[in-house]
């Protein structure tokens, strides 16, 4: 059984598991701003190159999923957005990823859940190839972040009050571990622990449109307990995420 004390760590997946700038979010990116593109057609609005990107960043930006806004907005059917925002021809072919994650995820004591913005389908697809599927207790993707029927992805704060609550396990005692700092701020203003996987994310804020990322990276921000640049060193990091065996 395990102790008051065990850490419930929460992992993110893209540019935390594997390299998801690589390839598969310029491909994800390809995808969204064919769909924005005809949102805008079908709204009877400028749908050009820049028309299109600032909409992607200004929903991303605003509302931490680009889906919530084209949702809120446009009236975009949730499943359709995340079935064709998806689709790829070779998905195992574009994965990148350092070997030995899972011996380093079994280093760290307590259960561990997959908590990831994507869709279930590409997840779990993604998971299994990449080995690591045995390794987590839970797996909840986007399709599972409502919260009264409202869809609430991260970083809402509402959604992981609910997951809290739903594992019985106090703030405290759970560790976020995220490439993207809104998430990480948010979980830490419930009083989840946090780690920040850095490695990625260069790519990530070039494909954003991130201003002043070489500046941001270098940072410690104060909402972050330990910031790494691969999960390979969050077993040396334990006790300054207060989850030592």
């Amino acid at each position: 059984m395990a102790s008051n004390t065990t850490p419930l760590w929460l992992f993110d997946l893209d540019n935390t598991l594997h390299n998801a700038s690589h390839a598969i979010f310029p491909a994800i990116n390809t995808n969204m701003n064919r769909i924005i593109q005809r949102v805008l057609e079908n709204d009877g609005q400028p749908s050009d190159e820049a028309a299109v990107n600032y909409l992607r960043r200004h929903y991303w930006k605003l509302y931490g999923a680009t889906l919530l806004g084209l949702v809120r907005h446009h009236g975009m059917d949730i499943d359709e957005f995340l079935h064709e925002a998806h689709l790829f021809d070779d998905l195992p072919g574009m994965v990148r990823a350092e070997r030995g994650i899972g011996r380093w995820l079994q280093q760290l004591p307590g259960r561990k859940i997959l908590l990831t913005n994507a869709p279930r389908r590409y997840s779990r697809e993604l998971v299994r190839h990449l080995g690591l599927h045995r390794h987590f207790s839970h797996h909840i993707s986007i399709e599972s972040m409502h919260v009264h029927r409202q869809l609430r992805p991260k970083p809402s704060r509402l959604m992981l009050r609910k997951l809290l609550a739903r594992h019985k396990i106090a703030p405290r005692r759970c560790i976020l571990v995220e490439d993207t700092v809104d998430n990480l701020k948010s979980a830490r203003e419930l009083g989840v622990r946090t780690a920040w996987v850095t490695q990625y994310l260069r790519g990530s804020q070039a494909l954003l449109g991130h201003m002043g990322g070489q500046r941001a990276l270098s940072r410690l921000p104060g909402f972050v307990d330990v910031k790494v640049r691969s999960v390979r060193q969050l077993p040396r990091r334990l006790a300054a995420l207060g989850a030592l065996r």
